[in-house]
């Protein structure tokens, strides 16, 4: 009986050891117009996240969120939430690709929560987010816009890195997103891939044996977004797919690697006369 709460004493204490090295980070931002220029009214920020302004010479304020974590492991939690207000312009990208690590059991959690005054515009393009063999991710996106308010929102998944040969036999990844505009839902899914993450992305139905997705979501957004990115079918070098309803467009991406999926995405986003960040042409 001593054996047997001395093993379990040790685990207890291994899982607080792991538990206390947890990252956690979170940025709150509130943006607005001064004298015609967007312009940080707050920046709060805590523990292993950060957000840096480059100076770029557009109307919009450029974003970069950092993780000085380093990558995203089981138990980690990162939030970010921005108040564009009206007029105010603003693009949010990260420093580099966040990478979710192996988890030894419970899920990372990212949540983004963006609210997007009248007349306001808001690109959310963090660079790609590479998941690992045993990786686990809960993510949450929660969009409120103005009526007149317009958003572009995309998020690429890659699941491993093909050039070092690796693939995610096991994993998990839920993404939720929930877009409101005037309160009103007018888009939302979930998506929800677990256990053989490989096994299901080799089937025809869900990515064909592709290893990078993509989801943007264009509001406003119609036939004429539709047309245009149509007429680059033979551009492409992965598969993409976009349709339209009830005022938004969602593209949809689907390509063997990461970085075919990122030239698909910048062709896309480009013909669509997206800003892109600088640090998606590096």
């Amino acid at each position: 009986m001593m054996q047997v709460d001395m093993v379990a004493t040790a685990l207890s204490n291994t899982s607080n050891i792991f538990a206390a090295n947890r990252a956690r980070g979170q940025i709150s931002l509130k943006l607005a117009q001064s004298d015609g220029v967007t312009r940080p009214m707050r920046v709060h920020e805590e523990g292993s996240a950060r957000v840096r302004f480059p100076h770029v010479r557009s109307d919009a304020l450029e974003a970069v969120i950092i993780n000085t974590a380093g990558g995203i492991a089981g138990g980690d939690r990162f939030d970010f939430e921005a108040a564009v207000e009206k007029d105010s312009r603003l693009v949010v990208t990260t420093a580099a690709a966040e990478k979710i690590y192996r988890s030894l059991g419970p899920d990372a959690y990212v949540a983004v929560k963006l609210d997007i005054g009248p007349a306001a515009r808001l690109a959310w393009l963090p660079q790609e987010t590479i998941m690992f063999d045993g990786a686990r991710l809960s993510r949450t996106i929660e969009v409120d816009l103005a009526a007149d308010a317009a958003l572009v929102l995309a998020e690429a998944v890659v699941f491993g890195r093909s050039a070092m040969g690796e693939t995610v036999g096991q994993g998990r990844l839920v993404d939720r997103w929930r877009v409101r505009r005037a309160g009103r839902l007018v888009f939302a899914e979930t998506l929800h891939l677990d256990g053989a993450i490989a096994k299901k992305l080799a089937e025809p139905a869900i990515a064909c044996g592709g290893g990078a997705v993509a989801t943007v979501v264009l509001a406003p957004g119609g036939d004429k977004e539709v047309e245009t990115v149509r007429a680059l079918q033979d551009d492409f070098a992965g598969e993409v797919g976009i349709s339209c309803w009830n005022g938004l467009a969602v593209m949809r991406f689907c390509a063997r690697d990461g970085a075919t999926l990122r030239h698909d995405m910048i062709a896309a986003l480009t013909a669509l006369r997206v800003p892109l960040p600088r640090l998606w042409l590096n």
